[in-house]
């Protein structure tokens, strides 16, 4: 049964008229023509697909549409439109963070979602973070100095 959606979609009203259990991560891609958040293992295990909605790092593979009425949602696209989500941007690419980048966007969502709660998070906060999102790659070395980057930004800075 096909039902009209609105909510936000980095700052702007959207609204799609689809099945309201279709998953929100095929809206966004199919839809929507926002590829920045991937499609990994489908059940919500690998973050490849994390999103932001209403502040909240949401693995958007196993989000159906409907539960994402009239809220906010933050896409990788949209990062760059967000002052923590543009300084993690910045940071991942000063710190060659991306190996593949298939994992990327997700971690930097999480990553964001995490900073906009807490600028101030420990390590085990950040771990617990980033255990959603798996990078077959290893680049967690530079992943977590890239954190630490913008977590050093922010104890200087007063971002909004």
């Amino acid at each position: 049964m096909s039902n009209s959606t609105q909510f936000q979609l980095n700052g702007k009203l959207c609204e799609v008229t689809t099945n309201e259990n279709t998953p929100l991560l095929y809206v966004l891609r199919n839809d929507l023509d926002h590829k920045g958040s991937r499609f990994g293992c489908g059940s919500g295990n690998c973050g490849a697909c994390t999103v932001i909605v209403d502040g909240t790092a949401t693995q958007s593979c196993d989000t159906p549409l409907w539960s994402i009425s009239q809220k906010e949602v933050l896409t990788a696209e949209g990062l760059e439109l967000d002052p923590i989500g543009k300084l993690v941007q910045e940071a991942f690419i000063k710190e060659q963070a991306a190996q593949c980048g298939y994992c990327i966007n997700g971690i930097m969502m999480s990553i964001t979602a995490l900073l906009k709660k807490n600028p101030n998070p420990s390590r085990a906060e950040q771990n617990a973070a980033l255990d959603a999102n798996l990078c077959r790659c290893g680049t967690h070395v530079r992943i977590f100095r890239a954190l630490a980057s913008v977590v050093e930004t922010l104890s200087k800075e007063s971002v909004v």
